[in-house]
């Protein structure tokens, strides 16, 4: 048997060289760039990336042609599948592609390299609400690069942290070979109970937990959910598996997801969003994001189709506004509904911090040198084995007539030993970045913060040292010895509330600031806050690898600092 050049077609196909699909594509980027879709940014910097690179492909200088017909084929191979699940299965009906999966498809397997027509993108990461058919859209490109991309002995997998998860993107596959219409005798697909394979090019497609093993080699991994992956290693293990096929792909579709210290999250954050951005170049990774933007009042049920781009085929305006209604009406639902409809990354299921205002206080230009020589408050979270040791610095500026504003650091502490097991693989990526000190040996060294203290002693003015008890005793002993203000606070509800009320008010004023630090703010992040039968709150995580020591530094300093007298502070200093 020999492998056709094309899928069978049994669904009203267009002729080849009208590329109706990559038009459809085209027509949806031009739509959204210019507004007549709505969407959010990161759509809008996808769309609009693929309309320069046209542009920029008309020059010598661009090493990418966009091709067409490569595009339409890819296109056309799905469309070619059937559903399995719902009403259009029950009517055998096949996939018909949206514009926005038109646009992706044509951009993923359309653009080519000049050199040797082998394609431009290794990587597609696409971020999209929940039952917006990403699953089955997967599942259907896996089916294509197991039958139609021309790698003798092709390795596909579908990888996920469990078993469930992996088979959410294998099962419609598998589904999809055993109902379309002729599929497995025109490619030769053998379809068992856990693998599809093809005997003549030796090629497999199956799903993986965890980490396939150094000997595969895989020509596609689609990584589905990447947001639930405490590590990299599946992803790592994949992308080192690939260097010796001739044009690898690597598909992560996830939702957001409420891990900060993850591997999704910093991909997106430190590659997806730059590249977006046109602060990063690489040329090799296709990335859409489907979301609302941060401006965007999520309670205004208008907002929510931006975020869907599947609104009204895959998921319904009915069922939307039953969630959004919860919303509104559950706060303890609101974050994960959030999270899984308008694929807004948040933390725990009742956060404290609303983080988008928390980020609308950063100033990466803010450095403490700039309060050199003024008054400053300096908490200490210290830590058990396997937590942060946490130093704050807070310091008030107030101004004559007007309500006292705050500029806040942190300074983070881990050990060495600690940061070396697998689940803390993200706390070295922060050591190599500059933003946690890792001290020597499997405890903090706690003679690290004591060196700190002294060079800020000479630096500012100290106001007090609010220290938790807990593990501190001895070390507050040591430094009180030495001049330092040491001031006991305890972990009590008293101590934690109102100031703790006061560090979100002054967020959603925006009377605080900060330099954007992100360990700080994945600590902010993390925290629940429950309030009692009086109001009162008090700290909180729901699992114990979502550290909250620097938040819960900063409550410290800030208690501290609420309990001076008014007075004039640092009256002028033009910080932002």
């Amino acid at each position: 048997m020999k492998t056709a050049p094309a899928p069978r077609r049994t669904a009203k196909p267009a002729p080849e060289d009208t590329h109706s699909h990559v038009a459809a594509g085209m027509k949806y980027a031009l739509d959204v760039v210019s507004g007549v879709i709505d969407a959010c940014k990161w759509t809008k910097a996808a769309c609009q990336r693929h309309l320069n690179d046209l542009r920029r492909a008309e020059t010598d200088a661009f090493p990418y042609q966009f091709d067409s017909r490569a595009g339409e084929r890819a296109c056309r191979f799905i469309e070619n599948l059937p559903h399995i699940k719902g009403v259009w299965a029950s009517r055998h009906e096949l996939i018909v592609l949206q514009p926005w999966q038109c646009f992706i498809v044509s951009s993923v397997f359309g653009w080519r390299r000049m050199k040797d027509g082998t394609r431009r993108f290794r990587e597609m990461y696409l971020e999209v609400p929940r039952k917006n058919g990403k699953s089955v859209f997967a599942a259907a490109i896996g089916l294509y690069m197991l039958t139609e991309d021309g790698e003798a002995g092709a390795e596909i997998y579908s990888g996920a942290t469990t078993e469930a998860q992996a088979w959410e993107v294998f099962r419609p596959a598998r589904l999809m070979a055993l109902k379309a219409v002729g599929f497995t005798e025109h490619y030769g697909v053998g379809v068992n109970a856990s693998n599809l394979n093809v005997l003549e090019t030796a090629s497999r497609f199956e799903p993986v937990i965890g980490s396939p093993g150094d000997g595969a080699s895989p020509t596609c991994a689609i990584i589905d959910e990447y947001h639930e992956h405490r590590t990299a290693e599946q992803y790592d293990t994949m992308a080192t598996g690939m260097g010796a096929r001739t044009q690898p792909l690597i598909v992560i579709i996830t939702t957001a997801g409420s891990n900060l210290s993850g591997p999704c999250y910093d991909k997106r954050q430190t590659q997806v969003t730059k590249i977006l951005e046109n602060v990063m170049e690489n040329e090799e990774i296709f990335a859409i994001i489907y979301t609302i933007d941060d401006t965007d009042d999520w309670t205004d049920f208008s907002v929510w189709k931006k975020a869907n781009p599947n609104f009204g085929v895959s998921v319904f305006e009915d069922y939307l506004r039953s969630r959004h209604r919860e919303a509104m009406q559950m706060a303890a639902k609101q974050n994960i509904i959030r999270c899984k409809h308008l694929n807004q990354w948040m933390t725990v299921d009742s956060a404290w911090m609303d983080m988008v205002a928390w980020r609308k206080c950063a100033d990466p230009k803010l450095k403490p040198e700039q309060f050199k020589g003024h008054r400053c408050w300096l908490a200490l979270d210290m830590a058990s084995k396997t937590d942060f040791a946490e130093m704050i610095q807070l310091f008030k500026i107030v101004k004559e007539d007007a309500e006292p504003e705050y500029v806040l650091f942190a300074r983070h502490y881990y050990a060495e030993e600690q940061a070396d097991y697998e689940d803390n693989a993200q706390y070295r990526g922060w050591a190599k970045e500059g933003l946690i000190t890792l001290t020597e040996g499997n405890i903090i060294d706690f003679n690290y913060i004591k060196d700190d203290l002294r060079d800020m002693k000479s630096l500012y003015e100290i106001v007090e040292i609010p220290y938790d008890p807990f593990q501190a005793t001895l070390f507050a002993t040591d430094m009180a010895a030495e001049g330092f203000p040491m001031i006991e606070y305890g972990a009590t509800v008293k101590n934690f509330s109102e100031p703790m009320k006061e560090l979100e008010r002054l967020v959603l004023s925006g009377r605080l600031r900060h330099n954007g630090d992100k360990v700080l703010e994945w600590m902010i992040s993390n925290v629940i806050g429950h309030l009692d039968r009086k109001d009162n709150i008090f700290p909180n995580k729901d699992r114990p690898e979502n550290k909250i020591d620097g938040a819960v530094a900063a409550i410290m300093a800030l208690g501290r600092a609420m309990m001076e007298q008014p007075q004039s502070d640092i009256v002028g200093i033009d910080v932002w």
